[in-house]
């Protein structure tokens, strides 16, 4: 049961459609606000948190180019009023770098 204030993980985040969707969502608004042109990757975290509907705090990767970045979005939704709004889109920093193949030529 979810305690209205309190921010807790979203289980199985990473593997959720409607918190992916909600990061999608988040990178195109954020793409038509600031007329970007950021490639959704993957979700990263999720953290929901009771308020007049949900705020979802969400860890994505996006790609900035040619280089993988770590975003924060703060994403609101009140799914009886057909409500969703992006509150905050921020960059954390570089993704971190994906692991060496153990099977390189050397």
């Amino acid at each position: 049961m979810a305690m209205p204030g309190g921010v807790k993980e979203v289980e199985g985040s990473a593997n959720s459609v409607k918190i992916e969707n909600l990061a999608r969502f988040a990178v195109a608004e954020h793409n038509k606000k600031e007329n970007s042109a950021l490639e959704y990757k993957k979700v990263v975290n999720a953290k929901e948190q009771v308020v007049s509907g949900m705020m979802y705090y969400i860890t994505l990767e996006a790609m900035d180019g040619d280089k993988k970045k770590v975003y924060e979005a703060k994403v609101w939704e009140k799914p009886w009023l057909n409500f969703k709004e992006v509150q905050e889109f921020k960059l954390v920093g570089d993704a971190p770098p994906a692991a060496a193949s153990s099977t390189q030529l050397s």
